[in-house]
């Protein structure tokens, strides 16, 4: 990814505002103007006659497409309020060019073909000065992956009385013979996919909001297969079996806490912090959250870990609360502190049922969009730590 700053010097002294327009070239002939994608364009520098733009970076396959000889124009022009900006003139480069101003400024001539036509003793519209270039190393991924870091699964179910009598065709939980509940639908679809991403396939599985047995005290975290001293169960039909059987053990009750199963998997992850692992928190639940606070303050906390947490909400329940978590349009926060990176995917389970019956694809879609952010999401904790791929070249 090259970042590059310029700087713009011009002869005449009339315009007062400039504004950069980068745009790259779908093949080699020179200046086909049908032929160019625009793929950057710069902050708009007023009342400046020499302007200088801030650095930007821009991939190398948005800005040529891995074809280092493509051409790449460069347009300028004097920025006007009302749209109608005047331009100034063009210059061609490549990103070869380009990288070869790594360690010197390089001058390009900013030419305006229609007043070269006209003006014979035209020379140039000012010129253009590159005062860097330099190119980062973006991993994938991919490269990650390969690189031998392992993403570790756990899952939480809620069973808080909310979601109905389990033996009720009316409840989230209720099995019929024809199909599964849309807790195990939701389970199955996710954790099908994850799995084969997680080398041991042993998944910590626990439930929230029930009073269990033996003594009917009310748990927030109680693993699934009943085993406190090792909550992890053999893949997702594992998984499964173990959440069919606490359904008919345990009593649905409340509240919904979310943040104790968030504080459990943050624990763990906080152990393992030098990109060998990554953790992925599914919880599926039908969005009635009683400790927003506590969440947030977990989420918040989790942020500088590595580690990831996908909400799928059931049911009709009103989910402003989940799309509060998210954080894409605003960073989650507790007391005065921010989230240091989005770890949070949120999505309704309904947008994903197929009234026609066909639940495979409509399965697929949600494990599709449920998943799409965690690739991003492990590279942004890399990215902050500077931690490469074990062994790995760069895309």
């Amino acid at each position: 990814m090259p970042i590059l700053p310029f700087r713009f010097c011009r002869h005449a002294h009339k315009h007062t505002q400039q504004r950069f327009l980068f745009s790259c070239a779908h093949c080699h002939d020179p200046f086909p103007a049908s032929r160019f994608t625009i793929c950057h364009k710069t902050e708009v520098v007023k009342n400046n006659l020499n302007p200088v733009w801030q650095p930007f970076s821009i991939p190398v396959r948005a800005l040529c497409n891995g074809d280092y000889d493509r051409t790449v124009k460069i347009d300028v022009f004097d920025w006007d309020r009302d749209g109608s900006h005047d331009f100034i003139g063009e210059f061609a480069t490549s990103y070869r060019e380009l990288s070869r101003a790594q360690n010197q400024f390089t001058v390009y001539e900013v030419s305006n073909p229609r007043k070269k036509c006209k003006k014979k003793k035209y020379v140039n519209s000012g010129t253009v000065t590159l005062l860097s270039f330099a190119v980062q190393s973006e991993y994938t991924f991919v490269d990650y992956i390969r690189g031998g870091t392992q993403l570790n699964f756990t899952v939480a179910i809620d069973f808080t009385a909310s979601n109905g009598i389990p033996s009720q065709p009316t409840s989230l939980h209720y099995m019929s013979p024809y199909q599964l509940s849309s807790y195990a639908m939701a389970l199955k679809a996710v954790g099908e996919i994850i799995q084969d991403y997680d080398s041991d396939k042993l998944f910590p599985a626990y439930g929230f909001g029930a009073k269990v047995p033996p003594d009917g005290k009310v748990s927030h975290q109680f693993p699934l297969n009943h085993n406190p001293d090792n909550p992890s169960c053999e893949g997702i039909e594992g998984v499964l079996e173990s959440y069919f059987h606490s359904l008919r053990t345990v009593q649905l009750y409340g509240p919904t806490n979310f943040a104790p199963v968030i504080n459990q998997v943050a624990r763990l992850a906080a152990q393992e912090t030098d990109g060998s692992q990554y953790y992925v928190l599914l919880i599926i639940t039908d969005g009635v959250i009683s400790d927003m606070l506590q969440t947030k303050e977990a989420i918040v906390s989790a942020s500088s870990l590595p580690m990831s947490i996908i909400i799928v909400g059931v049911g009709p329940a009103d989910f402003l609360a989940m799309e509060e978590l998210d954080g894409d349009e605003v960073r989650v926060s507790s007391r005065g502190r921010y989230a240091e990176r989005d770890i949070v995917q949120f999505v309704p389970f309904r947008d994903y049922v197929d009234h026609s019956g066909n639940h495979v694809l409509s399965m697929a879609r949600l494990a599709k969009d449920v998943l799409a952010e965690i690739p991003e999401q492990l590279l942004s904790y890399m990215k902050t730590r500077d931690i490469k791929p074990l062994s790995a070249s760069p895309q």
